[in-house]
């Protein structure tokens, strides 16, 4: 799998470097430079273990981007951070957001005036979103290493020196005021044609080099899918997708063969939307293969060591705060540590939405069920929930309104903008793996919510924690209703725990995501969050 991906990433980086070495032919109409970059998703991660994103991607509006690898993984976590401004209270403890199942951080923070995470900062809270492996900004590399850029001919040869203003490359050569007219034109014809010829022969090189990139990806392709692979996956819709993805890479490279120069911009344009469809199917293959224990073990307590690095509390502690799937990684965590008689670095944690025990509640999510057959998961390597809701809204916001149930699982009728949901319905979910499903679903199982080995049940351990609770649920949430919310908070002791459910008889009401993104979140629900965090900050 790394293999494919180092081809991938070569074969990027000669498309950017034809680029480079044929401007003005591959210019917009705006005729503006090229700039000589790899595409930052398949970017090479230097060796450093954190990192510190100065150009931010459009998407992320936080204050910073921070990334944190793991120990023992490929994976980097994307972390988002929104710093107080300077005239908000001064806070002790950093505040850690963790979301839901396959969304990212885009749920906490909509749109301007549509914020939770910008909410806590101008409430003085140091603000972290953290975004699980596989979610949003988090990514894979293959190799952390520094690779080098792939050495041409050209640019051995080119001896013109190019001018570089703010990391974009131009090729422009000043005129020389003190050379006659006569001379300037026989320097002009000669140079035009010898950059011609130069360019000519890249081309040629360069087709070569490509077009042997991706025999060599097709070939191990074929192998992955022939040997690899589980005979299940053989006859899969994923295998049937990839073969042809890979039938069309072939004939875009056979089309640029018969025909070098026009056309081989127009091959790099159709090369860059195939290779990053088939990307995608690969990615299905082999990364989807963690689990929520993988969360809990790696990815939160990386991104909280990280965070008490940067921010340096006195008593070394986090404040946090998570949605859905987000609290109950918090939960088990406080049960994990003080069942290990380890300290959980948590000055004080509020969970919306969210239990370790779903069996008293007829939550939706029992629609998991199903996967509760470990042979049935492995036929489904991974759920594209993004794909599919994205697919799906249509069908639910527009009339005859076939799927309008999907808008209830995520919002009350009122209680979000048209715009604004369908912003969070297109861009917030994310591929789900199948084991990460098939842990949770043990959440509907008598015991509720265990480990991967079956044998450790988080509930059991949470009437022996030591971290105040502050456990909110809405009204008309049929994700974690209020009676699964109370499942779980009713056993942490009572010095410690707060239960609130939000929303009236007559309205207005909350369902799973209005704790959090909701028109009436910040007047009704936001008030009792910061309380409790300020009580638990000072203390």
């Amino acid at each position: 799998m790394f293999m494919l991906q180092s081809d991938i990433r070569s074969a990027i980086q000669i498309a950017a470097t034809f680029c480079y070495l044929n401007p003005t032919r591959y210019e917009s109409p705006s005729s503006r430079p090229v700039s000589v970059r790899t595409p930052p998703r398949l970017r090479p991660l230097h060796a450093a273990a954190v990192e510190r994103i100065s150009d931010r991607p459009p998407i992320c509006t936080a204050d910073e981007l921070h990334y944190v690898s793991i120990h023992n993984s490929d994976w980097r976590l994307a972390l988002w951070r929104y710093k107080p401004p300077p005239k908000a209270p001064s806070r002790n403890h950093p505040l850690l957001l963790l979301s839901g199942v396959g969304t990212n951080a885009i749920g906490y923070d909509l749109a301007p005036g549509s914020s939770f995470a910008r909410h806590m900062s101008s409430q003085g809270f140091d603000t972290w979103i953290l975004e699980f492996r596989g979610a949003g900004l988090s990514s894979e590399v293959a190799n952390k290493e520094v690779k080098q850029p792939i050495s041409l001919p050209s640019e051995r040869m080119d001896s013109t020196p190019n001018k570089q203003e703010n990391g974009v490359v131009s090729s422009q050569i000043p005129p020389n005021p003190n050379s006659d007219s006569c001379s300037e034109s026989k320097v002009k014809v000669s140079s035009v044609e010898e950059k011609k010829e130069m360019a000519e022969s890249d081309e040629s090189q360069l087709l070569m080099t490509f077009t042997e990139t991706f025999k060599r990806f097709s070939e191990r392709l074929s192998n992955l899918i022939k040997e690899g692979s589980p005979d299940a996956l053989q006859n899969s819709t994923l295998v049937v997708q990839i073969r042809d993805l890979s039938q069309r890479l072939g004939d875009i490279i056979e089309e640029g063969q018969r025909s070098v120069s026009p056309p081989f911009t127009d091959l790099l344009d159709r090369f860059s939307s195939t290779i990053e469809n088939l990307q995608t199917q690969i990615d299905l293959l082999g990364k989807y293969n963690w689990d929520f224990d993988h969360y809990l073990e790696e990815d939160v307590p990386a991104a909280m060591e990280y965070i008490r690095r940067q921010c340096n509390p006195k008593d070394d502690k986090l404040l946090a705060i998570g949605h859905s799937m987000g609290g109950i990684l918090l939960y088990a965590m406080l049960a994990r540590n003080v069942c290990e008689r380890k300290d959980s670095k948590l000055a004080g944690i509020v969970t919306l939405g969210a239990s370790l025990d779903y069996t008293t509640s007829n939550s939706s999510l029992k629609l998991l069920t199903p996967l509760a057959d470990p042979a049935q998961a492995l036929k489904v390597r991974a759920v594209p929930l993004g794909a599919l809701v994205a697919a799906a809204y249509p069908l639910a916001s527009r009339p005859p309104y076939l799927m309008s149930w999907l808008n209830r699982l995520i919002t009350a009728q009122d209680m979000m903008q048209p715009e604004l949901m369908e912003k969070f319905v297109m861009n917030n979910f994310c591929t789900v793996p199948a084991k990460l499903l098939l842990q949770l679903t043990t959440a509907f199982q008598e015991g509720g919510l265990r480990d991967r080995s079956g044998t450790f049940f988080y509930k059991d351990h949470i009437n022996k924690i030591n971290v105040p609770v502050l456990a909110i649920a809405g009204d008309l949430d049929v994700i974690c209703p209020p009676e699964a919310v109370y499942e779980t908070i009713k056993l942490v002791p009572k010095h410690l725990a707060t239960y609130k459910v939000y929303g009236e008889p007559a309205g207005p009401h909350f369902a799973h995501y209005d704790l959090v993104g909701g028109r009436l979140a910040p007047e009704q629900v936001y008030p009792s969050i910061i309380e409790f965090l300020t009580v638990h900050d000072s203390t």
